[in-house]
């Protein structure tokens, strides 16, 4: 999904990145694991839920956020990847962030998609590219080490 697509008209791209959003998280339903994927609505911003936001922009303050084309750019990716966390194309692992998340993360740790844990359901918090290298260590080195903790238990 690329803004020159849309002649870099960034209203009609962001529309159109929406519909996909739409497509895959409010008029179908994802599971994890057999729980149910759930997204943050609220805030809703320009009529648009928080976690489709999540998914297209990047910053610490929620108000405050940037379009990221590199995440717009993959706005398909977060549902196969959850829909593959069965298999053997993805790792995930559970990690603390706050609170406890899931990360699922294609084979080289490029890209990875985060749910948020509640009772019985999981939200799709946000799933970005990883573009430096020593991140992508750094996330493979996680899940390593959550894997081998799992095997002494």
């Amino acid at each position: 999904m690329l803004l020159e697509a849309y002649g870099g008209d960034w209203n009609s791209y962001c529309d159109a990145l929406y519909q996909f959003f739409h497509e895959d998280f409010i008029a179908s339903q994802a599971t994890y694991h057999g729980m149910r994927v759930a997204i943050k609505r609220h805030p809703l911003l320009k009529g648009k839920e928080a976690t489709f936001w999540h998914l297209i922009s990047e910053g610490d303050v929620e108000d405050e956020r940037l379009p990221d084309l590199r995440r717009c750019e993959r706005i398909r990716w977060p549902r196969p990847i959850i829909d593959a966390s069965s298999g053997d194309k993805v790792r995930f692992w559970r990690a603390r962030r706050g609170e406890e998340r899931v990360v699922i993360a294609v084979g080289d740790f490029s890209y990875v998609v985060v749910l948020a844990i509640r009772r019985g359901y999981v939200v799709l918090w946000t799933a970005y590219y990883v573009e430096r290298e020593h991140r992508r260590r750094k996330l493979r080195a996680e899940c390593d080490e959550y894997w081998q903790e799992q095997k002494k238990s």
